[in-house]
């Protein structure tokens, strides 16, 4: 050995996957993160179509004052949302579904940026399905009512 040469180091080539360079084929999380964002913006999309029914239903209801006249002109009837008490809970009811529809789009949002957090879609899924449960609380008392008997008799 020369003392020339034990001063010389040697570098290997290296190959393009190895110089930061991307692969052509992607890999298995990449490909599953197609449906997930694709669900994500349907969700966004049903949101957004969902709030513009709200607010449709409840400017319609609210703005609508109609004159309906029987048999002449000198008997006439006002109607508005306000003349049943129904109406005015169907008007309540559609306003809060759509601010609870306002206040979920942010997560349908961080579905669509991060389709693999499990924790946006969990508590939408937990408040959709508080929401339907208080929709109908006859329902969920049977239920209830039910699952108790059946624990009693174990």
């Amino acid at each position: 050995m020369k003392s020339e040469d034990h001063s010389a180091i040697n570098v290997p080539e290296l190959s393009t996957v190895e110089k930061g360079k991307a692969p052509l084929i992607s890999t298995a999380r990449e490909q599953k993160s197609g449906y997930k964002k694709g669900l994500g913006i349907s969700d966004f999309l049903l949101i957004l179509g969902a709030i513009i029914a709200a607010l449709a239903t409840v400017a319609t209801m609210r703005t609508s004052d109609e004159t309906l006249t029987f048999f002449t002109q000198f008997l006439q009837f006002e109607a508005s949302y306000d003349d049943l008490p129904t109406f005015m809970f169907c008007v309540i009811t559609i306003a809060l579904v759509g601010g609870y529809l306002v206040l979920s789009l942010p997560f349908s949002i961080v579905t669509i940026v991060r389709p693999h957090a499990v924790a946006p879609r969990l508590l939408i899924f937990i408040l959709d399905t508080t929401l339907e449960a208080a929709k109908n609380p006859e329902r969920m008392h049977e239920l209830m009512s039910e699952r108790r008997k059946e624990i009693r008799k174990l």
